[in-house]
Protein backbone atom coordinates (compact mmCIF):
# COMPACT_ATOMS: atom_id res chain seq x y z
CA UNK A 1 0.00 0.00 0.00
CA UNK A 2 1.49 3.35 -1.02
CA UNK A 3 2.08 5.56 1.99
CA UNK A 4 4.26 8.39 0.84
CA UNK A 5 6.05 9.71 -2.20
CA UNK A 6 8.81 12.25 -2.64
CA UNK A 7 10.42 13.92 -5.58
CA UNK A 8 13.74 12.27 -6.37
CA UNK A 9 16.04 12.08 -9.36
CA UNK A 10 15.36 9.46 -11.99
CA UNK A 11 18.08 6.86 -12.37
CA UNK A 12 19.66 7.25 -15.75
CA UNK A 13 19.59 4.15 -17.90
CA UNK A 14 23.20 3.04 -17.95
CA UNK A 15 24.22 0.66 -20.70
CA UNK A 16 27.03 -1.84 -20.17
CA UNK A 17 28.84 -4.39 -22.28
CA UNK A 18 28.71 -6.82 -19.37
CA UNK A 19 26.33 -9.73 -19.65
CA UNK A 20 25.62 -9.41 -15.93
CA UNK A 21 25.99 -6.32 -13.74
CA UNK A 22 25.13 -5.40 -10.17
CA UNK A 23 26.11 -2.10 -8.50
CA UNK A 24 24.98 -1.07 -5.02
CA UNK A 25 25.70 1.61 -2.43
CA UNK A 26 26.84 -0.08 0.77
CA UNK A 27 25.31 1.93 3.64
CA UNK A 28 21.75 1.96 2.27
CA UNK A 29 21.84 -1.08 -0.01
CA UNK A 30 20.48 1.08 -2.82
CA UNK A 31 20.67 -0.74 -6.16
CA UNK A 32 22.17 1.60 -8.77
CA UNK A 33 22.43 -0.86 -11.65
CA UNK A 34 21.07 -4.36 -12.14
CA UNK A 35 21.33 -6.48 -15.28
CA UNK A 36 20.84 -10.25 -15.19
CA UNK A 37 22.12 -10.03 -11.64
CA UNK A 38 20.53 -13.36 -10.68
CA UNK A 39 21.69 -15.24 -13.75
CA UNK A 40 23.74 -18.29 -12.79
CA UNK A 41 27.31 -18.50 -14.10
CA UNK A 42 30.63 -20.19 -13.32
CA UNK A 43 32.36 -17.89 -10.80
CA UNK A 44 35.87 -19.21 -11.57
CA UNK A 45 38.40 -17.61 -9.19
CA UNK A 46 35.64 -15.57 -7.52
CA UNK A 47 34.81 -18.83 -5.70
CA UNK A 48 37.95 -18.09 -3.68
CA UNK A 49 35.95 -15.40 -1.85
CA UNK A 50 33.99 -18.23 -0.24
CA UNK A 51 37.21 -20.07 0.59
CA UNK A 52 38.57 -16.97 2.27
CA UNK A 53 35.33 -16.48 4.21
CA UNK A 54 35.86 -19.89 5.81
CA UNK A 55 39.45 -18.97 6.68
CA UNK A 56 38.52 -15.50 7.98
CA UNK A 57 35.82 -16.96 10.21
CA UNK A 58 38.21 -19.63 11.54
CA UNK A 59 40.86 -17.00 12.31
CA UNK A 60 38.35 -14.70 14.00
CA UNK A 61 36.95 -17.46 16.19
CA UNK A 62 40.37 -18.84 17.11
CA UNK A 63 39.98 -22.16 15.32
CA UNK A 64 43.29 -21.49 13.57
CA UNK A 65 45.98 -18.85 13.97
CA UNK A 66 47.98 -16.78 11.44
CA UNK A 67 51.04 -18.81 12.38
CA UNK A 68 49.35 -22.19 11.93
CA UNK A 69 51.45 -24.15 9.42
CA UNK A 70 50.03 -26.47 6.75
CA UNK A 71 52.01 -28.84 4.49
CA UNK A 72 52.03 -28.66 0.70
CA UNK A 73 50.80 -32.00 -0.62
CA UNK A 74 51.69 -33.32 -4.04
CA UNK A 75 48.02 -32.97 -5.02
CA UNK A 76 47.99 -29.28 -4.07
CA UNK A 77 51.27 -28.71 -5.87
CA UNK A 78 50.27 -30.50 -9.10
CA UNK A 79 46.68 -29.20 -9.21
CA UNK A 80 47.27 -25.60 -8.19
CA UNK A 81 51.02 -25.08 -8.07
CA UNK A 82 53.72 -24.50 -10.68
CA UNK A 83 52.94 -27.64 -12.77
CA UNK A 84 49.29 -26.57 -13.17
CA UNK A 85 50.11 -23.44 -15.20
CA UNK A 86 47.29 -21.63 -13.38
CA UNK A 87 47.42 -18.74 -10.90
CA UNK A 88 49.71 -19.88 -8.10
CA UNK A 89 51.90 -18.66 -5.25
CA UNK A 90 54.55 -21.25 -6.22
CA UNK A 91 54.53 -23.09 -2.91
CA UNK A 92 57.13 -25.85 -3.07
CA UNK A 93 55.93 -29.44 -2.79
CA UNK A 94 56.39 -30.96 0.70
CA UNK A 95 57.20 -27.54 2.16
CA UNK A 96 55.12 -25.88 4.88
CA UNK A 97 53.33 -22.54 4.67
CA UNK A 98 51.80 -20.41 7.47
CA UNK A 99 48.13 -19.52 7.21
CA UNK A 100 48.92 -15.77 7.09
CA UNK A 101 50.96 -16.28 3.92
CA UNK A 102 48.38 -18.60 2.38
CA UNK A 103 45.75 -15.89 2.87
CA UNK A 104 48.01 -13.37 1.12
CA UNK A 105 48.66 -15.80 -1.71
CA UNK A 106 44.95 -16.32 -2.26
CA UNK A 107 43.85 -12.68 -1.84
CA UNK A 108 46.71 -11.07 -3.77
CA UNK A 109 47.73 -13.72 -6.32
CA UNK A 110 44.47 -15.75 -6.51
CA UNK A 111 46.69 -18.75 -5.73
CA UNK A 112 45.07 -22.09 -6.48
CA UNK A 113 47.74 -23.96 -4.53
CA UNK A 114 47.04 -21.71 -1.54
CA UNK A 115 43.36 -22.71 -1.60
CA UNK A 116 44.17 -26.41 -1.78
CA UNK A 117 46.74 -26.24 1.01
CA UNK A 118 44.21 -24.44 3.22
CA UNK A 119 41.42 -26.90 2.33
CA UNK A 120 43.50 -29.97 3.09
CA UNK A 121 45.00 -28.43 6.19
CA UNK A 122 41.73 -27.31 7.75
CA UNK A 123 39.42 -30.16 6.73
CA UNK A 124 41.70 -33.08 5.85
CA UNK A 125 40.59 -33.07 2.22
CA UNK A 126 39.30 -30.59 -0.33
CA UNK A 127 35.98 -32.48 -0.52
CA UNK A 128 35.37 -32.01 3.21
CA UNK A 129 36.33 -28.35 2.97
CA UNK A 130 33.88 -27.84 0.10
CA UNK A 131 31.10 -29.29 2.27
CA UNK A 132 31.93 -26.59 4.77
CA UNK A 133 31.90 -23.92 2.04
CA UNK A 134 28.43 -24.90 0.91
CA UNK A 135 27.09 -25.10 4.46
CA UNK A 136 28.44 -21.66 5.23
CA UNK A 137 27.07 -20.25 1.97
CA UNK A 138 23.61 -21.41 3.02
CA UNK A 139 24.05 -19.77 6.44
CA UNK A 140 24.91 -16.47 4.76
CA UNK A 141 21.83 -16.63 2.53
CA UNK A 142 23.67 -17.24 -0.74
CA UNK A 143 20.67 -19.08 -2.16
CA UNK A 144 21.89 -19.42 -5.74
CA UNK A 145 25.49 -20.46 -5.07
CA UNK A 146 27.08 -23.90 -4.93
CA UNK A 147 30.74 -24.80 -4.95
CA UNK A 148 32.46 -27.91 -6.30
CA UNK A 149 35.99 -27.03 -5.23
CA UNK A 150 37.97 -24.49 -3.23
CA UNK A 151 39.72 -22.86 -6.19
CA UNK A 152 37.05 -22.10 -8.77
CA UNK A 153 38.89 -24.24 -11.32
CA UNK A 154 36.46 -25.78 -13.88
CA UNK A 155 33.91 -27.99 -12.12
CA UNK A 156 30.27 -28.70 -13.03
CA UNK A 157 29.08 -27.87 -9.50
CA UNK A 158 30.59 -24.37 -9.43
CA UNK A 159 27.86 -21.77 -9.89
CA UNK A 160 26.85 -18.43 -8.43
CA UNK A 161 25.21 -15.11 -9.23
CA UNK A 162 26.35 -11.52 -8.92
CA UNK A 163 23.80 -10.88 -6.18
CA UNK A 164 25.30 -13.69 -4.10
CA UNK A 165 28.90 -12.68 -4.79
CA UNK A 166 28.30 -9.02 -3.96
CA UNK A 167 26.45 -10.08 -0.80
CA UNK A 168 29.47 -12.20 0.12
CA UNK A 169 31.83 -9.30 -0.61
CA UNK A 170 29.81 -7.01 1.67
CA UNK A 171 29.94 -9.60 4.41
CA UNK A 172 33.73 -9.95 4.14
CA UNK A 173 34.25 -6.18 4.29
CA UNK A 174 31.80 -5.65 7.16
CA UNK A 175 32.61 -8.63 9.39
CA UNK A 176 36.38 -8.97 8.94
CA UNK A 177 37.78 -5.44 8.34
CA UNK A 178 41.34 -6.26 9.41
CA UNK A 179 41.55 -9.41 7.27
CA UNK A 180 39.69 -7.71 4.41
CA UNK A 181 42.64 -5.31 4.12
CA UNK A 182 44.66 -8.22 2.70
CA UNK A 183 42.82 -7.79 -0.61
CA UNK A 184 44.52 -4.42 -1.18
CA UNK A 185 48.14 -5.49 -0.56
CA UNK A 186 49.89 -4.32 -3.77
CA UNK A 187 52.28 -7.26 -4.09
CA UNK A 188 53.35 -10.46 -2.39
CA UNK A 189 56.48 -12.60 -2.62
CA UNK A 190 56.71 -16.31 -1.87
CA UNK A 191 59.39 -18.83 -2.74
CA UNK A 192 61.48 -15.87 -4.03
CA UNK A 193 58.85 -15.06 -6.67
CA UNK A 194 57.27 -11.60 -6.45
CA UNK A 195 53.82 -11.09 -7.97
CA UNK A 196 51.70 -7.97 -8.12
CA UNK A 197 48.07 -7.88 -7.02
CA UNK A 198 45.84 -9.21 -9.81
CA UNK A 199 43.01 -6.74 -9.09
CA UNK A 200 43.15 -4.23 -11.98
CA UNK A 201 41.15 -1.61 -10.04
CA UNK A 202 43.59 -0.93 -7.21
CA UNK A 203 44.81 2.07 -9.20
CA UNK A 204 41.40 3.79 -8.98
CA UNK A 205 41.04 3.22 -5.25
CA UNK A 206 39.55 -0.27 -5.02
CA UNK A 207 40.42 -2.10 -1.81
CA UNK A 208 39.06 -5.51 -2.93
CA UNK A 209 38.10 -8.07 -4.02
CA UNK A 210 38.79 -10.41 -6.97
CA UNK A 211 38.52 -11.39 -10.63
CA UNK A 212 37.58 -14.52 -12.53
CA UNK A 213 37.51 -16.04 -16.00
CA UNK A 214 35.73 -19.15 -17.22
CA UNK A 215 35.17 -20.53 -20.71
CA UNK A 216 31.59 -19.81 -21.68
CA UNK A 217 31.09 -17.26 -18.89
CA UNK A 218 33.76 -14.72 -19.87
CA UNK A 219 35.61 -12.28 -17.63
CA UNK A 220 34.12 -11.29 -14.27
CA UNK A 221 34.99 -9.08 -11.33
CA UNK A 222 33.70 -8.22 -7.86
CA UNK A 223 35.12 -4.96 -6.55
CA UNK A 224 34.61 -2.37 -3.84
CA UNK A 225 35.70 1.26 -3.71
CA UNK A 226 35.28 3.86 -0.96
CA UNK A 227 35.38 7.60 -1.70
CA UNK A 228 34.48 10.48 0.60
CA UNK A 229 32.79 8.20 3.09
CA UNK A 230 30.71 6.35 0.48
CA UNK A 231 31.35 2.74 -0.52
CA UNK A 232 30.15 1.00 -3.68
CA UNK A 233 30.18 -2.71 -4.44
CA UNK A 234 30.25 -3.79 -8.08
CA UNK A 235 29.86 -7.15 -9.73
CA UNK A 236 30.33 -7.68 -13.46
CA UNK A 237 30.29 -10.82 -15.58
CA UNK A 238 30.16 -11.97 -19.18
CA UNK A 239 32.79 -9.58 -20.54
CA UNK A 240 34.83 -10.45 -23.62
CA UNK A 241 38.34 -9.42 -22.55
CA UNK A 242 40.40 -8.48 -19.53
CA UNK A 243 40.74 -4.94 -20.91
CA UNK A 244 36.97 -4.62 -21.38
CA UNK A 245 36.41 -5.78 -17.81
CA UNK A 246 38.73 -3.11 -16.42
CA UNK A 247 37.25 -0.34 -18.58
CA UNK A 248 33.62 -1.21 -17.77
CA UNK A 249 34.27 -1.55 -14.06
CA UNK A 250 36.09 1.79 -13.93
CA UNK A 251 33.37 3.56 -15.91
CA UNK A 252 30.50 2.19 -13.83
CA UNK A 253 32.17 2.92 -10.50
CA UNK A 254 32.91 6.52 -11.54
CA UNK A 255 29.29 6.88 -12.67
CA UNK A 256 28.09 5.54 -9.33
CA UNK A 257 30.11 8.07 -7.37
CA UNK A 258 29.72 11.12 -9.62
CA UNK A 259 26.07 10.80 -10.65
CA UNK A 260 24.38 10.09 -7.31
CA UNK A 261 23.79 11.75 -3.96
CA UNK A 262 22.39 10.73 -0.59
CA UNK A 263 18.82 11.70 0.37
CA UNK A 264 17.19 11.18 3.77
CA UNK A 265 13.51 10.30 3.42
CA UNK A 266 12.56 9.58 7.03
CA UNK A 267 14.20 10.25 10.37
CA UNK A 268 14.84 7.58 12.95
CA UNK A 269 11.60 6.76 14.81
CA UNK A 270 9.56 9.01 12.49
CA UNK A 271 6.16 7.46 11.79
CA UNK A 272 6.25 6.24 8.20
CA UNK A 273 2.85 4.58 7.99
CA UNK A 274 0.42 2.32 9.80
CA UNK A 275 -0.49 -1.36 9.79
CA UNK A 276 -4.04 -2.54 10.43
CA UNK A 277 -4.50 -4.73 13.51
CA UNK A 278 -7.48 -7.09 13.54
CA UNK A 279 -9.00 -7.87 16.91
CA UNK A 280 -6.83 -5.41 18.79
CA UNK A 281 -7.54 -2.73 21.35
CA UNK A 282 -6.44 -0.28 18.62
CA UNK A 283 -7.27 -0.79 14.96
CA UNK A 284 -3.83 0.32 13.72
CA UNK A 285 -0.26 0.46 14.90
CA UNK A 286 2.25 3.13 13.75
CA UNK A 287 5.38 1.93 11.95
CA UNK A 288 8.88 3.39 12.33
CA UNK A 289 12.43 2.57 11.28
CA UNK A 290 15.19 1.98 13.83
CA UNK A 291 17.57 4.23 11.87
CA UNK A 292 17.23 7.06 9.33
CA UNK A 293 15.85 5.88 6.01
CA UNK A 294 18.26 7.05 3.33
CA UNK A 295 18.53 6.32 -0.35
CA UNK A 296 21.30 6.98 -2.88
CA UNK A 297 19.67 8.71 -5.85
CA UNK A 298 20.77 10.29 -9.14
CA UNK A 299 21.66 13.98 -9.14
CA UNK A 300 19.78 14.75 -12.38
CA UNK A 301 16.51 13.77 -14.10
CA UNK A 302 13.92 14.22 -11.32
CA UNK A 303 11.27 11.53 -10.97
CA UNK A 304 8.91 10.52 -8.20
CA UNK A 305 10.32 8.08 -5.68
CA UNK A 306 7.70 5.67 -4.38
CA UNK A 307 7.49 4.01 -0.98
CA UNK A 308 5.33 0.99 -0.23
CA UNK A 309 4.73 -0.75 3.07
CA UNK A 310 4.34 -4.52 2.96
CA UNK A 311 3.28 -6.76 5.85
CA UNK A 312 1.50 -10.07 6.38
CA UNK A 313 -2.26 -9.49 6.63
CA UNK A 314 -4.20 -9.87 8.85
CA UNK A 315 -1.95 -8.67 11.66
CA UNK A 316 -3.29 -10.03 14.93
CA UNK A 317 -2.66 -8.92 18.52
CA UNK A 318 -0.88 -8.90 20.78
CA UNK A 319 1.69 -6.73 18.98
CA UNK A 320 4.80 -5.93 20.98
CA UNK A 321 6.37 -2.46 20.82
CA UNK A 322 9.52 -2.62 18.69
CA UNK A 323 8.50 -5.82 16.91
CA UNK A 324 9.60 -6.05 13.28
CA UNK A 325 6.32 -6.49 11.44
CA UNK A 326 6.67 -4.79 8.06
CA UNK A 327 9.05 -3.78 5.28
CA UNK A 328 9.34 -0.44 3.51
CA UNK A 329 10.13 -0.94 -0.18
CA UNK A 330 11.54 2.07 -2.02
CA UNK A 331 11.24 2.19 -5.79
CA UNK A 332 12.17 4.56 -8.58
CA UNK A 333 9.46 3.97 -11.11
CA UNK A 334 9.18 0.18 -11.05
CA UNK A 335 12.85 -0.36 -10.25
CA UNK A 336 13.45 -1.57 -6.66
CA UNK A 337 16.03 0.51 -4.81
CA UNK A 338 16.13 -0.68 -1.22
CA UNK A 339 14.05 -2.47 1.43
CA UNK A 340 14.01 -1.29 5.06
CA UNK A 341 12.57 -3.25 8.03
CA UNK A 342 9.88 -1.43 10.01
CA UNK A 343 9.01 -1.85 13.68
CA UNK A 344 5.83 -1.20 15.63
CA UNK A 345 6.05 2.10 17.50
CA UNK A 346 3.61 0.98 20.20
CA UNK A 347 2.13 -2.13 21.74
CA UNK A 348 -1.37 -3.29 20.82
CA UNK A 349 -3.20 -5.58 23.22
CA UNK A 350 -6.01 -7.98 22.40
CA UNK A 351 -9.27 -6.06 22.05
CA UNK A 352 -12.63 -6.59 23.73
CA UNK A 353 -15.02 -9.29 22.57
CA UNK A 354 -17.00 -6.67 20.66
CA UNK A 355 -13.86 -5.32 18.93
CA UNK A 356 -12.76 -8.82 17.97
CA UNK A 357 -16.19 -9.71 16.62
CA UNK A 358 -16.39 -6.51 14.56
CA UNK A 359 -12.93 -7.03 13.05
CA UNK A 360 -13.77 -10.68 12.31
CA UNK A 361 -16.83 -9.53 10.37
CA UNK A 362 -14.76 -7.00 8.42
CA UNK A 363 -12.18 -9.68 7.63
CA UNK A 364 -14.90 -12.05 6.42
CA UNK A 365 -16.49 -9.41 4.21
CA UNK A 366 -13.09 -8.45 2.83
CA UNK A 367 -12.37 -12.01 1.72
CA UNK A 368 -15.84 -12.41 0.18
CA UNK A 369 -15.40 -9.20 -1.79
Amino acid sequence: MPVRAQDAPKPGVMETKAGQAYLIEASTGTVLLAKNERQSFAPASLAKLMTLEIVFQALTEGEIRPGTIYPVSEFAWRTGGAPSRTSTMFAAVKSQVPVADLVKGIAVQTANDGCLIIAEGMAGSEAKFVERMNGRAAELGLKDSHFGNSTGLPHPDNRSTLVDLVTLAQHLQREYPALYATFSIPEFEWNKILQRNRNPLLGIGADGLGTGFAEGSGYAIVASVERNGRRLFLGLGGLATDKERTEEATRLLNWGFDGFEMRQLFKKDEVIGEASVYGGAQSTVPLVASKPVEVYVPVNNPERLQARIVYRWPLRPPVLAGAEIAVLNLLSGERPLVSVPLQSAAAVEVGTLRQRAWDALIELLFFWL
